[in-house]
């Protein structure tokens, strides 16, 4: 029996609340359509967008303070592994070894105390201040199903008192209900106007005392830190005073291409034998004549863009230092009679001569723009100039095309006029004390390695 009546308990409760579900749905409907008023408190909407915008600030907060967490855990496992590779690789007979040990321990303690009062000062602080905002919403939720309740019984108290036909006993039972829907609901309203703004207000002082915190922290932190980077530090001054003799020495990154100068010192060698660097090629042993007209000769010493004619002078160019320019006329001039020669030997034989090589030269772009024009060059900057360095090692040069730099050298850097030419990690300038003196490019601009120099300007 008690089964029973349990069950019709507990069954007359999902009947009512189905009940109470359908009039809901019934007035909301009502109160859209604009067939029944709506009790409107513009206050109370206020408190709740507040605490809708303070909830979603709230969680965007914690989200974000748990990615710092995570960033300085991934923090403290970098540097553990660090100061690790540092002990691994530190000789036991090196001045300091015990002191690098511990300045490790205190690190990786420093560490960790670091993130476990973050978690304790400014995590924890903030997930017991998001967790009051669970219920809360849900009342702010149960207040306005009670509001609609409470229109409910309003309006069908109303409908019974204007009916045509009136009945008091339901007009009574229709007063009594919305007398207890309006007490449910004026009790968690008041309640709520209470409370929302009091939470709102809250967020103030809690920011203050979450970004305090997490200050305070860094602050502390960073200042213990501070003094053990100072105690390595020191440390290894020791050791490189005990091993000054073998300090690391900064190199340049190796040039893979062909050098800029050194190939026009190889082109300037080859023209010196022309007779045997021009030579045709001989007829076959047969005596049958040459029949390959379309056969072209290509000079892989030269590029693409500086190849010409045999007979034709070298233009010279303001990258090309100016005996480099005579030495190719030279060399064009030897080309020219080592030519006429062969056509002359081949006429006699009754074979056909090769066609000339044909070779165009073009002026230096940089970004679309011929070099030395208007929108390429400043009044006291050398044609092309793109920005300054400033050496901070020496620099010894290996080359002819390389510039010597020393210390505190500032260099006017300028484009490559064939930027095939250019090797990874090197740049072509000139340094500014030259030009000064000299506004001339052929004799003093050079290559030279980047990781020697910063950016000035």
């Amino acid at each position: 029996m008690a089964e029973l009546g349990s069950k019709g308990v507990t069954a007359g409760k999902i009947a009512s609340n189905v009940q109470k579900k359908l009039t809901r749905a019934q007035e909301k409907v009502l109160q859209k359509l604009g067939k029944a008023d709506e009790t409107k408190d513009e206050q109370f909407e206020q408190c709740v967008q507040n605490f809708n915008k303070q909830l979603s600030e709230g969680t965007r907060l914690q989200k974000d303070l748990r990615t710092y967490l995570a960033s300085v855990k991934a923090m403290h496992e970098a540097s553990k592994k660090l100061t690790e590779c540092l002990q691994e690789v530190y000789e036991p007979d090196w001045p300091g070894r015990d002191d690098t040990n511990k300045i490790a321990e205190n690190n990786d303690l420093l560490w960790t105390d670091f993130h476990q009062k973050l978690v304790d000062q400014a995590l924890l602080t903030m997930d017991t201040y998001l967790g009051q905002f669970p219920d809360i919403k849900s009342r702010i939720a149960k207040r306005g199903r009670k509001l609609v309740d409470y229109d409910s019984a309003r309006h069908h108290f109303e409908a019974l008192q204007t009916a045509k036909k009136k009945d008091e006993t339901k007009i009574a039972k229709a007063e009594e209900e919305l007398v207890k829907a309006q007490k449910v609901f004026e009790e968690m309203n008041v309640d709520l106007q209470e409370e929302l703004p009091s939470l709102w207000n809250s967020r103030v002082g809690f920011y203050v005392n979450t970004f305090q915190s997490i200050a305070g922290l860094e602050e502390n932190f960073h200042k213990e830190m501070s003094k053990l980077n100072q105690n390595l530090h020191d440390v290894l001054l020791g050791l490189d005073k005990q091993y000054s003799g073998n300090a690391f020495p900064v190199k340049a990154q190796p040039r893979k291409k062909t050098k800029l100068f050194a190939r026009l010192r190889k082109k300037m060698s080859s023209d010196s034998t022309p007779a045997k660097a021009n030579k045709s090629p001989s007829p076959p042993p047969d005596g049958s004549p040459i029949t390959s007209p379309e056969t072209k000769t290509v000079n892989h010493e030269l590029e693409p863009s500086t190849l010409e004619a045999p007979g034709a002078s070298i233009p010279k160019s303001p990258s090309q230092p100016a005996e480099a320019a005579h030495a190719g006329a030279e060399a064009a001039g030897s080309e020219a009679a080592a030519g006429a020669e062969a056509s002359k030997t081949e006429a006699d034989s009754g074979s056909s001569s090769l066609p000339a090589v044909v070779v165009e030269t073009f002026p230096p772009t940089v970004n679309g723009t011929v070099e030395g024009g208007a929108s390429s060059e400043r009044a006291d900057m050398p044609p092309g100039f793109l920005f300054k360095v400033q050496a901070m090692h020496d620099y010894t040069a290996t080359d002819s095309d390389e510039l010597q730099l020393k210390a505190g050298d500032v260099v006017l850097v300028i484009p490559f006029e064939n930027p095939e030419e250019q090797d990874e990690g090197w740049l072509m300038g000139v340094k500014e004390s030259d030009w000064i003196q000299r506004k001339e490019l052929d004799q003093c601009r050079g290559v030279f390695p980047e990781n020697f120099t910063e950016r000035v300007q």
